[in-house]
């Protein structure tokens, strides 16, 4: 027997289980491919908050890296919480060493607001790891935090997309979750748009969404799709993960990764 497409995640771990590789593995199980990990940090995390979060060595993240692709190999690549200039900086290396897609997921901070980057890392993350980007997701709050670009209406996602094209990734998937009415997403490379529309759903348990779109993306870009095929693909998993949200702790719960293959069973 085959084995399945590859997609390795570089982010943190979420002890929660709601976000970061935890939820990458999750979504990558769902979606049918073999989901590996490099572990950037460890968190104390839950449905209510950040508790603390300890970043690991480089020559760790270095090793993890190396120990995985070498070997097994990858066919899509996902990056999330980098803490650090300096993990930054070696992860971007990696993955722009590597001959598959990349996709990123700028994590600044955590749902509840707590941070997951150092300030000192912002100009590691433009000037290093979006140009080896295929996809770069940034939400609106990432986006002003990378480009000093302020969301507040539809329109404007344009622009947003601009600013971050300018730092040379190939395609920008810019969230326009946190804006209101529908859920419009805006995907494009600077000379072609997609836009991407759901509806919103009244469920407050969205912790994990962007690690689950971005570890989304990159399960169909190793299946082979082309972006806009990809993007499309995530989003309605995601959509759908986010209907199934469910209560966890005294906080914010997590999406459902598994609800597509609860589905299934039935």
């Amino acid at each position: 027997m085959s084995a399945p497409p590859r997609v390795l995640t570089v982010a943190g771990s979420d002890s929660g289980g709601g976000a970061g590789v935890q939820a990458d593995l999750k979504t990558m199980l769902a979606l049918g491919v073999h989901g590996m990990s490099v572990i950037t940090a460890v968190t104390a995390q839950n449905s209510l908050g950040v508790q603390g979060a300890w970043e690991l060595p480089v020559e760790s993240v270095r090793a993890q890296y190396r120990s995985v692709v070498d070997d097994i190999g990858v066919q899509a690549v996902k990056t999330g919480m980098l803490a650090s200039a300096g993990l930054v900086e070696a992860v971007a290396e990696l993955a722009g060493g590597t001959d598959a897609p990349v996709v990123v997921d700028p994590v600044g901070v955590s749902k509840h607001g707590d941070p997951l980057l150092a300030a000192s890392a912002l100009d590691s993350v433009r000037t290093k790891l979006l140009p080896v980007a295929t996809v770069v997701t940034p939400n609106l709050d990432e986006v002003a935090q990378l480009t000093g670009v302020r969301v507040e209406s539809e329109e404007q996602l344009r622009d947003a997309a601009a600013a971050v094209l300018a730092y040379g990734p190939r395609w920008a998937l810019i969230k326009g979750g946190h804006l209101p009415g529908e859920a419009v997403d805006l995907l494009t490379d600077g000379s072609e748009e997609h836009w991407l529309r759901a509806p919103r759903h009244d469920n407050r348990h969205t912790h994990g969404t962007g690690c689950t779109l971005a570890s989304a993306v990159a399960c169909g870009l190793a299946k082979g799709l082309p972006v806009p095929e990809a993007v499309a693909a995530a989003k309605a998993y995601v959509t759908g993960a986010i209907a199934a949200g469910f209560a966890l702790g005294a906080g914010i719960g997590p999406v459902d990764h598994g609800w597509a293959l609860e589905r299934r069973a039935r």
